[in-house]
């Protein structure tokens, strides 16, 4: 492609507007995950509980800026004052878990619409990991850390959420922490976070802003599909393991334990000269 044409479209991609197909798509793998979550059980659960049913699915849906906003000292259910998002989030909600013949579920678990829906709240990531950090720069100018946490949150916030989501429907889970745990998603935005800081913050990054924002889109995007139609789950998993072996102790660890065998072995055969 035509390097020109290519940025073209990269200014066309940081102007999308996310109101109101993508909250859609949002919202629509947002039920799709509450639904998932509660196992065989959910069309029991969401007929005996619909208000459950409800906030926890609206929580899973404005996670990202209720949390951000709670740590920036903001008020946190302002997420909720835009009655159009949240009309969108119920409508989408309904559909998915009341729809007569469960019609609503069988479409949105089709899988062209599942790929459409998640390219679509991959752009939609980007975005909000964008704006986490731009909002964050504001208040903080010269704080990283504090612009990475919010683009996190903002690009993932559901997964911190998850215990409190869970909650509400009366399922203590005191192990679904996403700090034990982090799940590609959280990685990916910590990613997108530290690459739109040094796009904003430093020379580092020499390409045009539109074609950073773009990189991400992309990347996001694509792995989001690969783990959709080839079980690529997580990328991140071989380079993690490979740091924490260079630098959290495992090759100590692995070093000792062969050590400590030779050392257990020697003594059981000096034990056996001896007995002799």
């Amino acid at each position: 492609m035509d390097p020109e044409a290519f940025l073209d479209v990269a200014n066309q991609v940081i102007k999308l507007k996310m109101f109101p197909f993508f909250d859609i798509a949002h919202s629509l793998l947002a039920a799709l995950a509450v639904r998932e979550d509660l196992g065989a059980n959910a069309q029991a659960f969401s007929r005996k509980h619909p208000l459950a049913c409800w906030l926890s699915t609206m929580l899973v849906i404005f996670a990202g800026g209720m949390v951000a906003n709670g740590l920036l000292g903001e008020p946190i259910l302002a997420p909720l004052k835009n009655t159009g998002q949240l009309f969108v989030g119920t409508a989408v909600w309904y559909i998915v878990f009341y729809t007569p013949f469960d019609i609503g579920y069988k479409v949105a678990k089709f899988l062209p619409v599942k790929i459409v829906a998640s390219a679509m709240k991959e752009i939609y990531r980007a975005k909000k990991v964008y704006d986490g950090v731009g909002h964050a720069a504001k208040l903080y100018p010269n704080a990283w850390i504090i612009m990475i946490i919010i683009g996190t949150l903002k690009g993932n916030g559901a997964g911190f959420t998850k215990l409190i989501e869970r909650l509400i429907r009366g399922a203590w889970t005191p192990t679904a922490m996403e700090f034990m745990q982090p799940s590609f998603y959280t990685k990916a935005s910590l990613l997108a976070s530290i690459i739109f800081v040094l796009d904003k913050k430093t020379d580092w990054i020499s390409a045009p802003h539109a074609l950073v924002y773009f990189g991400i889109v992309i990347f996001l995007v694509y792995f989001k599909l690969s783990s959709i139609l080839l079980g690529i789950h997580d990328p991140f998993l071989p380079l993690e393991n490979l740091c924490c072996a260079i630098f959290f102790g495992g090759i100590w660890d692995s070093l000792a334990k062969i050590l400590g065998r030779g050392q257990a072995k020697d003594g059981d055969s000096k034990d056996v000269k001896k007995s002799n």
